[in-house]
């Protein structure tokens, strides 16, 4: 099993930074991997990847030593049991809203005494080929990455629940969602929006979590660092649309 150096790096208090793939395509995980990135999510909520998908992009990410994670679509223990089987070292889980969901996230991604998680040969067992089921189950459990999105009101209220959750890796803030719940969709900057995060920010800073969100650019990257954020992440379109731009603009003028 790939030891997870993301999950190192933000127990060490260190920055990591990581890119969002929509594309079921391995050859661009593979690229990805060239490019220097901590890890990369294979995006399973918005996008059109399968499992089996994902199980070609972990193998991928793994030829460059990248930690390959995956966003699920639902916190329910069957879909995040299927995306882990792949050998994802982490899951993403969406629309977390009370410290029981939470729970319930950790419960899914970790293997008995901490969770419930299946136990089978799959992938992310090495098909049971190189260690005891025992000693992978201990491996797994001290591997896996668990991030929490907090993208609603709901979930800010109920954050020193979430927070109290033992083995909660990292707190992502889903800006855009949370500017849903406000009533003020896709205005990020909105003060009712930042009043939110602020508060976010405030109770997490207290815990040894990390705090995660989605960065547009580097500069934002930048910021997201100097306010406290640890676990940057950028989708692969942010990255590419304004890199065509800028190219075509050159090579036209």
């Amino acid at each position: 099993m790939q030891t997870n150096l993301t999950k190192a790096k933000l127990k060490a208090g260190e920055a990591v930074y990581g890119c969002f793939s929509r594309t079921p395509d391995a050859s661009l995980v593979e690229f990805l991997g060239y490019q220097g990135w901590d890890f990369i999510i294979f995006d399973g909520e918005h996008g059109t990847l399968s499992v089996r998908d994902c199980e070609d992009m972990c193998r991928a990410a793994e030829v460059r030593g990248v930690t390959p994670l995956a966003r699920v679509m639902v916190n329910q223990p069957h879909i995040i049991l299927r995306f882990l089987d792949t050998g994802v070292l982490g899951v993403h889980v969406p629309w977390v809203n009370s410290g029981a969901e939470a729970e319930a996230a950790v419960q899914a991604i970790k293997y008995h005494p901490r969770g419930v998680r299946g136990l089978g040969g799959s992938r992310a067992a090495s098909y049971g080929q190189t260690m005891s089921y025992g000693e992978y189950v201990q491996q797994a459990n001290a591997e896996t990455l668990t991030v929490i999105h907090i993208e609603t009101v709901e979930a800010v209220n109920a954050l020193p629940d979430i927070l109290a959750v033992a083995d909660v890796d990292v707190i992502f803030v889903g800006p855009t969602d949370l500017s849903q719940s406000l009533g003020v969709p896709g205005q990020g900057g909105h003060p009712l929006v930042q009043e939110q995060i602020d508060r976010i920010f405030e109770m997490t800073r207290k815990t040894e979590v990390a705090i995660g969100t989605i960065a547009k650019d580097a500069a934002a990257a930048r910021q997201w660092r100097e306010r406290g954020a640890r676990y940057l992440v950028i989708t692969l379109e942010s990255v590419l649309g304004p890199a065509c731009r800028e190219y075509l603009k050159a090579a036209r003028g």
